[in-house]
């Protein structure tokens, strides 16, 4: 599955070289079936799917994978009882040989916002971290870029990745089950970076914006998105508990705090481009992800609000040069 990424990393003169010589064994540890109960069944949903003839995939405008013939609608069942194997589907949409993969986050509305804020990705070589299934990164690959290396220890997510991967077969797009913590120091290697719905799960941000900055090469450029409250330069929440229901949510800054906290860290040319509230369209339950989502989490009484009366979830996407 990696073969591909290795050959080509695994040159001395390539800048990913060093990262080649331990990368084997994170991916052999990310994905062992000592640390996931699961991983034979995920595994065995994969080799079950049918060798089906791949008459055209879309990369540019969504992802979706053609077949030459369409599927009858029993061989059309059989084929969502193997993807279900591997509940639940954050990330998404994805048209997978005609069945409409509806994942819980409308993955694409958070693309079509930044995708013409962006520096072209033609030739570039990406890092995307905590890409789950990878969604975003064959957009980005659907928009020329050279090479993508999305990262995320979830081992379903990885799969779900591998699921994809078995049909369109790319040689430049590569989820791997490692986090951002296993990417060497330093390595000053891709043109861009991605981190998308990291920073308020780390329990140190401003360490987690200079690993970024640190993959980066000179004049690379950080695609930053984040929840954020309103208010000034000095204004940060840190929950008591529980942020939306999740528990690993330890900082929430102000626009103008995550603006300082990147000039600290020697980040120029920083530029916001979006700034939305996640609605309960954009985020939900789905036949595809059946727990809880977004509009179980929110005030009944007051959708501005979290169930634990935190500011509802607001995002910022920020634009910022190395």
């Amino acid at each position: 599955m990696y073969k591909a990424l290795l050959d080509v990393i695994s040159n001395p003169e390539h800048p990913l070289h060093l990262w080649a010589k331990i990368l084997p064994e994170q991916i052999e540890s990310g994905l062992s079936p000592n640390r996931y109960g699961k991983l034979e069944q995920w595994q065995s949903a994969i080799n079950n799917l049918p060798e089906l003839a791949v008459a055209d995939v879309d990369l540019l405008n969504q992802v979706k994978i053609s077949s030459e013939q369409p599927l009858s609608t029993e061989y059309t069942e059989n084929i969502k009882q193997q993807l279900k194997q591997l509940h639940p589907w954050r990330k998404g949409p994805f048209d997978f040989f005609g069945i409409h993969l509806d994942t819980e986050w409308r993955s694409d509305w958070k693309w079509d916002r930044l995708k013409n804020h962006i520096q072209p990705l033609e030739g570039r070589t990406v890092l995307d971290v905590g890409c789950g299934n990878g969604y975003h990164c064959w957009r980005m690959a659907g928009r020329g870029a050279e090479l993508v290396i999305g990262i995320d220890p979830t081992a379903v997510f990885v799969m779900q990745y591998q699921l994809m991967q078995k049909y369109i077969q790319s040689r430049n797009v590569f989820v791997l089950p490692v986090g951002i913590d296993d990417v060497p120091r330093n390595l000053q290697a891709f043109d861009s970076v991605f981190s998308m719905g990291v920073l308020y799960h780390r329990r140190s941000p401003i360490d987690h914006l200079a690993q970024l900055r640190n993959c980066l090469k000179l004049d690379g450029e950080l695609v930053l998105e984040t929840l954020i409250i309103d208010g000034d330069a000095d204004e940060v929440l840190f929950p008591k508990d529980r942020y939306a229901q999740m528990n690993n949510v330890w900082f929430i800054p102000t626009i103008p705090l995550l603006i300082k906290w990147l000039e600290r860290l020697k980040f120029r040319n920083i530029r916001v481009v979006d700034i939305s509230q996640t609605s309960v369209e954009e985020q939900r339950a789905t036949e595809w992800m059946t727990f809880n989502s977004l509009a179980d989490f929110l005030d009944p009484e007051n959708n501005n609000l979290t169930i634990e009366g935190y500011p509802a979830p607001k995002r910022v996407i920020i634009l910022a040069d190395k």
